[in-house]
């Protein structure tokens, strides 16, 4: 495996005095940025950090936390980004079940983490600061085997305990310079990095900009997406679909003049979301990408027709695609993970062949285009027909009464499971009859919800759905109904 300069001294010496972070107020040039990682990265080694041992990180979004993580690349040990917002328990839990010995962390809620984390070594964020750090010889100047382990990032694990994703240099590498040659990215441009660091999206975003010499933006907090967009000249953009609704809910006499592109992924997209955005000159560009893929893997372009950007887009460089038994996606390429960590193992759940299942249901047309149907996992059987609750997802929103919806499955006597809806709506309040006789019209019978649920309180900086709370919250106890089906069950008819 070939190796590469450090992708961040490149960037310092080819474009030194350019802005490389900015947040709030405070710039910090290419060669500052560069300076402050080499010197933390002596920090790091001089506190007994080791090359090829793991590294965790718990912080909030920060330029601090950018030097950290690019500093423990540097250094050659592999760096964990930690979910915030997860319980200080469930934190050291991950972090045993993937012998991580050393923590950096900064963050609100850390009374109790010495406690429970016994064994560990844990560095407050201003431990490894790098004002004046001495630097050494062997920290100033550096390359990078590509099939060198990088980091171990988390899958969400909303429907199972989350799993332990080791990327490699080469992932990220090659991720990057897909994307990059999809969506041009140039010094001169910024990209809002609007998505966690302990998301592969968030730490796709630092990548692709090391790359081109591009600003990563970091807003201070406080501020609204739009307020964001405006102030700091945002030419890039990455949401997921909870983040385009909250978008989408400003004036439409809010403009943004410097966004040029608009990356959507996580989830099978609404074509209603999709047309709305169009509406409102928002170039958005539809995507499909997973954890295990370093994220992206499909995305329109800036060729692809008006009926070509309502599908998940075409395979980006780097990346192979199949469509394997019972519709099912398959990957494979240059940034497939390098396996999924169990304590000092690696487990690699590949084909014979060496392609991942990513238990997403898809297809392709003759062009290339990808639709994804959905999840394998969210599918579910009822009165011996298959229902793909992204389906009728789809077709809700595409009322324009709905903002979001969910539908998710309720043990049924007779058929065994059926499906209800939870509603977002729009201005209007169309209730459960009207969306029943509304489906009916696009759907067979057996597919349209027995009942239709009002939209729970959702945490607002929750970034995707959540399906197993919808379900437990079906089950258990939903919310007022919007109105109740009273006919037609499975196996009536088309």
């Amino acid at each position: 495996m070939p190796e590469i300069r450090c992708p961040l001294e490149e960037a310092a010496g080819r474009y030194g005095q350019r802005p490389a972070v900015i947040s709030g107020s405070r710039i910090l040039s290419y060669a500052e940025f560069h300076d402050r990682v080499t010197r933390t990265t002596a920090a790091l080694r001089r506190a007994g950090c080791d090359p090829g041992e793991r590294v965790a990180i718990l912080a909030p979004n920060s330029p601090d936390y950018l030097v950290w993580l690019l500093a423990v690349l540097r250094l050659g040990a592999v760096c964990c980004p930690m979910n915030t917002r997860l319980p200080n328990r469930t934190v050291a839990d991950l972090l045993r079940r993937i012998d991580c010995r050393k923590l950096v962390a900064r963050f609100p809620d850390q009374e109790g983490l010495d406690d429970i984390t016994s064994g560990m070594k844990i560095f407050r964020g201003g431990d490894l600061s790098a004002a004046g750090a001495p630097l050494e010889e062997d920290v100033q100047g550096s390359t990078m085997p590509l099939d060198r382990p990088a980091t171990i990032v988390f899958t969400s694990g909303s429907t199972g305990t989350p799993k332990a994703v080791l990327h490699s240099y080469g992932n990220y590498y090659y991720n990057a310079l897909g994307c990059n040659r999809n969506l041009p990215l140039s010094a001169g441009d910024r990209w809002l990095l609007d998505l966690p660091l302990y998301h592969v999206g968030g730490l796709g975003i630092l990548f692709r900009c090391l790359l081109a010499g591009a600003t990563v933006v970091m807003p201070d907090g406080g501020e609204t997406l739009d307020a964001v967009l405006e102030r700091y000249e945002i030419t890039h953009l990455s949401v997921v679909v909870t983040q385009l609704h909250r978008l989408l809910q400003q004036p439409e006499s809010v403009r943004y003049p410097f966004l040029r592109y608009v990356v959507l992924g996580g989830s099978p997209v609404p074509l209603k979301l999709l047309s709305r955005a169009s509406e409102r000159g928002l170039p958005v560009f539809a995507s499909y990408g997973c954890t295990e893929m370093t994220s992206q893997v499909t995305t329109t372009g800036v060729d692809s027709t008006t009926a070509q950007r309502l599908t998940s887009g075409k395979l980006l460089p780097y990346r192979r695609l199949r469509i394997g038994e019972e519709g099912e996606i398959q990957l494979a390429g240059e940034t497939l993970f390098m396996g999924y960590v169990e304590g000092e193992g690696l487990r690699r759940p590949l084909t014979e062949d060496g392609w991942f299942a990513t238990g997403d249901l898809g297809r392709l047309d003759e062009e290339g285009y990808l639709t994804v149907i959905g999840r394998r996992d969210n599918r579910f059987f009822s009165g011996g027909e298959t229902i793909h609750p992204e389906e009728i997802e789809r077709a809700l929103t595409d009322h324009d009464g709905v903002e979001q919806a969910v539908v998710v499955p309720i043990p049924d006597e007779e058929f065994g499971q059926r499906c209800v809806a939870f509603v977002q709506p729009r201005e209007e309040h169309p209730d459960g009859d009207a969306l029943a006789e509304w489906l009916r019209q696009t759907l067979p019978r057996y597919k349209v919800p027995d009942a239709f649920y009002q939209w729970p309180e959702t945490d607002p900086n929750a970034f995707k759905i959540d399906r197993g709370r919808f379900r437990r919250l079906a089950v258990d106890g939903p919310t007022a109904p919007l109105g109740q089906r009273a006919e037609q069950r499975p196996g009536g008819g088309a």
